[in-house]
């Protein structure tokens, strides 16, 4: 087993990867959905990641206007990563989900809201007993309007959370870039094995909808 570390690996110091992407399944468990599409004209995807995917996805897929969902992994050096490879710590990818929604049922600011309320964004390098680099907050943007979304909901949110005595805010906020579809048995964990693991919890702080067009 990888020994965990809670700093990130700088690019010449990650494992090598692969070229080809690791078996994954074919569709969504929940919707049936296909996981890595076509997806539908006009849907738009987000990316975030709030500690362990597991419990991450479920929030998700149960928003309406969500289309499908996925787990993965973003953010880091290491191509085409396995699960074990990421938990070393020696690859600098984060476990994130992929949302892919429709804007006309659901806003990414609504999508937003989900994210802040349902982890805390203040821990650094872990989400509550789950340590590493794997777990840090973020949200991985794909375009500059979803880059000022996100970083409007940060800023008033972090105000929010100050008000309640929390720390400042370690989310960051970054370009997308590739996403790595996470093997078969993580997708939707949650709805095939219903007692799994869950290790997230929010602040309890409200995270007003709207703040960034108001911004």
């Amino acid at each position: 087993m990888f020994r965990k570390k809670a700093e990130m690996p700088s690019a010449s110091d990650a494992l090598p990867g692969r070229p080809n992407p690791i078996p994954t399944a074919e569709r969504h468990h929940v919707n049936g959905h296909p996981l890595k599409g076509p997806y539908p004209e006009g849907m738009r995807t987000a990316v975030f990641g709030m500690g362990c995917f597991w419990s991450v996805e479920r929030l998700f897929w149960k928003v309406p206007g969500v289309w499908v969902t996925a787990v993965g992994y973003a953010a880091g050096h290491t191509p085409n990563p396995t699960y074990e490879e990421v938990c070393s710590g020696m690859t600098g990818q984060n476990e994130v989900v992929l949302v892919v929604y429709d804007p006309k049922a659901v806003s990414y600011g609504q999508l937003l809201k989900v994210f802040w309320e349902g982890h805390d964004p203040t821990q650094g390098m872990r989400q509550g007993n789950d340590s590493g680099t794997q777990y840090r907050s973020g949200i991985y943007v794909a375009d500059p309007g979803q880059r000022r979304e996100a970083e409007a909901s940060k800023a008033e949110f972090g105000k929010a959370l100050t008000e309640r005595g929390f720390g400042p805010i370690t989310t960051e906020v970054g370009e997308a870039g590739p996403f790595y579809f996470a093997e078969d048995y993580h997708q939707q964990y949650l709805a095939k094995n219903p007692g799994g693991y869950c290790g997230l919890g929010g602040t309890g702080v409200s995270c007003p909808v709207g703040i960034a067009a108001a911004a």
